[in-house]
């Protein structure tokens, strides 16, 4: 199933990275560093999620 889709990358080991769901166009935010590392969902400036509703993603 690719539900979700990595849509931007940075760094090496210290590492950026953020997620769209195909299905609800919510945007996420995985960081890990070394070991360690997390997910959540990324805010706009009112703390609402960002959706993306005008990404195609290929099937």
């Amino acid at each position: 199933m690719d539900r979700f889709k990595k849509i931007y990358s940075q760094g090496v080991f210290a590492v950026f990275e953020i997620w769209v769901d195909s299905e609800t166009g919510v945007n996420y935010i995985w960081h890990s560093d070394g070991n360690a590392g997390g997910l959540t969902p990324l805010l706009d400036e009112t703390g609402k999620p960002v959706i993306s509703r005008d990404i195609q993603f290929q099937k």
